[in-house]
Formats: C-alpha cells, structure tokens, sequence
C-alpha cells in the first residue's frame, strides 16, 4: 500500500491540472481496490453544498448535488468521520449512489480535509469480489482524502460547470446489447447507466471493442437495445418503431463519421443541400458551408477538396437540418494535426454558438480536454465521468 501511496501522490504532484490530477489519483485509488463505483465529493463555497468532481463506475452523478449531512457523503463532510459499511448494515444513511439508482452493500466514506477544516469526502463502493474492506483499504483511502484536500488547497479548484443544472436529454437506464455469437450470443453493453445533457460536449474515450459506437448507435436510433431503457426529451425510445426513429433521425440528429460519406458526383453545396431538402425547416445550405468556413468551395466536388475540406463538408451538411444532437464517430481520425484543430475548432463554435449536443467518439485523450465531460468505457460499462471544469480550447490542444 506505501507504493500505491506513492502512486497516488506523484499523480497529485505532478498533473498541472487539478481535474486531471484528482481523477488519475482516484482512478489509482479505485482499481486498487478494486471497486465498481467511487466519487469525490466537494463543497462549493458559495453555497455550501457539494458536488461531484469526478465519479466512476455504475452511477451517472453528473446533476446531483448534495446538502451537509444528507446520505452517507454529506454526513462524513459534515462531521469528517469515517464511515465504513459492510453486506447487510445499513449504516445511519444512505449513499448518493443509492439515490441515482445503484445498490450499495460495501462502502468507504472519508472526509475531504485541509487545512482549514472539511471540504467534501471521497467515497469508494462495491468491490467486485463482494468482500467487506479492510483497515488497510480505509487507511488507504484517508490517505487518498488527505492527499487530495492538500493539493486542492494548493493548486486550487472550481466548481462553476458542476453547479450548473443541466436538462438531461438523453437517459439510459440498464441498458444492455447483445449481438450473435458462434451458437450463444455476446453481451456488448452491460447494465449502463448515462445521462446527456442538453447542448454539452461530451468525449467518449476507450479502447476499441468497448461498446462506444454501440451505445451511439443506439442512443442515435440506428440500433435497438436488447435490455434496459432509453428516454429521449421524455419520451420512451426503448422499443421505438421504425417511423418514429426515421422521423428522429431525420430531424433530430446529425452525423460525422471519419470517412466524410460524402457524394462524389455532387459539390460540396449540392451535399449539403441533399440533407437540407429532408427537413421542414433547415439552414440555408449556403450559411452552412459558410459557418464552416467553406463558402468560396460551395461548386467544388469532394475530390477537389482536401480530406480535412471534405469533413468540414460533412459537418455543413450535419448542422444544415439545425439539429439537436450531432454524433460524430472519429471525425479526426484521418487527419493530420492542423487539420484536426481546424475541424475541431467548427465542432467547438457548434457547440458553444448553437447550443448543440455533440456526442465525439475518440481514441485521443488530448481531444478530450475540449468537452464538458468525459466519459470513459471500459469492457462495456462506465468506467468514470469527469466534469471539465475549464474545457480547453481547441487551438490549445497538443498532440
């Protein structure tokens, strides 16, 4: 435990920023011990209440927050003792895990202090072996907790992003898939649990294989789920019929995918007005190719364009049926550098100007500076969610 002490500190040290110091330092914590959930609770000064900074695992906590002494967390914050449950004793409250939906048998609850008093608390729960832990685990995470309430005393933190409440667009519950497999079937999605929230950035990391363009593809109505349940703007798309997701697809969502998908025998204008004749009421197609920075292109055809010229096309023709959602699956993937920042840069001012919710698929981190939130899968489940509280701007992204 001294080494994974050490670990945890030089992560803390040695990350500039504070979110990604505390969540490289937790991430630590929780493999270590080998839990399904874990979340760092941190109190805002302004209102005294606390929010999560940074969670993994089963439950989506992104729009919670929580007064002093309310659930096990609040209670820990507001006396900083620590509180360890095992299988079968309730304790003197309930977790915040419980109240978004996931059953809680063992926990650890530790307070957040600095040197000025008690700051929030840092929770760990579940281990997936079912076993109670050990005082040397709630040891390790009191050092964890004081590591941490040092350095965020140092380096400073904000809570400005996490206090903001969000309206939740897109909720999935349980959600489950499984595709065929020899003579049985391969269970892709696992019991995932997720929120997306009205016009945010949202990067979904993980490696290939581990259920990200699977959980798109869902949520954007080209696959069905096989367990669970899936609420879009309140309405139940569970088992939505095939009308009601073309009607979806057609006005709700946008796409990008990595290879653009453009038509070769239309130009660039001609593209994007395809998509804009679908719709009731669309952007002008012209305005589209402008906002991406492409209107002296607009008679072009896809093979006089560049490839980071033909994906800027593709956003055009995404954003042209001003759309609530924009999916887009590796859009950088086959671009150089300076090209990927200047696509990344037409995602940004979507964003941030249109009140857009964009869903990116990547495997570069660094990318993921950019969003609101991260959100990271692993094996088909939530690993963790972090809350970038100063996402970077696209120009500032180094690879």
């Amino acid at each position: 435990m001294t080494q994974l002490t050490m670990q945890i500190m030089e992560k803390l040290l040695e990350t500039e920023d504070m979110n990604d110091a505390l969540a490289a330092g937790f991430e630590l914590l929780v493999s270590a011990l080998e839990s399904l959930s874990g979340a760092v609770w941190v109190k805002d000064r302004e209102s005294s209440r606390y929010y999560p900074m940074f969670f993994i695992g089963q439950a989506d906590l992104t729009n919670m927050c929580i007064q002093s002494g309310e659930y096990l967390e609040g209670k820990t914050a507001a006396d900083g003792r620590t509180r360890r449950i095992a299988a079968g004793d309730k304790g003197d409250a309930a977790s915040a895990f419980e109240a978004a939906g996931v059953a809680v048998d063992n926990i650890i609850c530790v307070p957040l202090n600095d040197l000025k008093g008690t700051i929030g608390a840092l929770s760990v729960a579940n281990r997936k072996d079912g076993q109670p832990y050990s005082d040397e685990e709630m040891a390790l995470c009191e050092k964890m907790a004081a590591l941490a309430a040092i350095t965020m005393e140092e380096k400073g933190y904000s809570l400005e992003k996490a206090r903001t409440e969000k309206q939740v667009m897109i909720q999935a519950r349980k959600l489950c898939k499984d595709f065929p497999s020899g003579e049985g079937s391969l269970r892709v999605l696992k019991d995932l649990n997720i929120n997306i929230y009205k016009g945010e950035f949202v990067v979904l990391l993980g490696e290939s294989g581990c259920g990200k363009s699977t959980l798109v593809n869902i949520i954007a109505g080209m696959d069905n789920l096989t367990e669970g349940t899936l609420t879009i703007e309140g309405k139940d798309f569970s088992h939505p019929s095939d009308s009601a997701l073309t009607a979806f697809r057609r006005s709700d969502v946008g796409f990008v995918f990595q290879n653009y998908n453009l038509m070769p025998n239309l130009t660039a204008l001609e593209n994007v007005q395809f998509l804009a004749d679908l719709v009731p009421d669309p952007m002008n197609a012209r305005d589209a190719l402008d906002k991406v920075g492409l209107g002296d292109r607009a008679d072009h055809y896809p093979a006089m364009l560049s490839g980071g010229q033909q994906q800027r096309v593709s956003i055009a023709r995404a954003i042209v049926k001003k759309p609530k959602l924009i999916f887009a699956d590796e859009p950088t993937a086959a671009l150089d550098y300076q090209t990927s920042i200047e696509v990344l840069t037409v995602f940004e001012e979507i964003v941030r100007g249109q009140d857009t919710t964009v869903v990116m698929i990547t495997h570069n981190p660094e990318i993921a500076r950019m969003a609101d939130r991260v959100i990271r899968i692993r094996g088909g489940r939530i690993a963790s969610i972090k809350i970038n509280q100063r996402p970077a701007r696209a120009k500032d992204l180094v690879w």
